[in-house]
């Protein structure tokens, strides 16, 4: 399935989470706390408020966005706003 975001949306793919500590310990699911990186995968149309390109790997807000899933693939829709740091 083929998705571009509209207007000054960002497509995020959702890193995952260490499973393990560094002394071993294995973290189930449930108690892990939910990423805030992404890879920019697909961006909106809005050229002139979009500051971020496809490939960039990003930070945004904790509670930002609308989770979708995608050939198995969980990714974000977000807003531009809601993006806070690109990481280099």
């Amino acid at each position: 399935m083929n998705v571009k975001p509209l207007a000054d949306r960002v497509m995020v793919k959702l890193e995952k989470n260490e499973a393990k500590t560094a002394g071993g310990i294995i973290i189930p699911d449930t108690a892990q706390e939910k990423t805030q990186t992404g890879l920019v995968v697909a961006i909106g149309d809005d050229q002139e408020v979009i500051k971020v390109k496809v490939g960039q790997k990003v930070m945004y807000d904790k509670y930002a966005g609308t989770q979708v899933k995608i050939d198995g693939v969980e990714h974000l829709i977000l807003k531009m706003s809601d993006i806070i740091a690109v990481i280099e």
